[in-house]
């Protein structure tokens, strides 16, 4: 895939297909090759540990699998309702911004 995304690290996104569907996150990490998101603390998938220096103890422990980003919708910081994302250059700074389809206000 590794092209552009609606999406970066830091943003407050809603998962809107899937298990997790109606969850709200922030992104951890993505994987642009693959297209893929980590959310914090949407679909949690139990992991299976040996005991290491780290882990004494080992067992099962959650951790955050990663999230197809066509399943995730940009949280609009000032409303707190998801959005669609577009992108235009901006009169001022001349720049390419991301912006709200629902509101026209530019994202930071």
């Amino acid at each position: 895939m590794s092209t552009k995304l609606h999406i970066k690290k830091g943003d407050l996104v809603k998962v809107i297909a899937g298990d997790s569907k109606n969850q709200e996150g922030k992104i951890l990490s993505i994987d642009r090759v693959k297209g893929r998101a980590i959310v914090e603390a949407v679909n949690m998938a139990s992991k299976h540990t040996k005991p290491s220096a780290k882990h004494a103890q080992g067992g099962i422990v959650k951790q955050e699998a990663s999230v197809h980003v066509s399943n995730l919708m940009l949280i609009e910081p000032g409303t707190g309702k998801a959005t669609r994302v577009g992108r235009k250059i901006d009169e001022t700074s001349k720049k390419l911004v991301r912006y709200s389809k629902k509101t026209g206000e530019v994202i930071k």
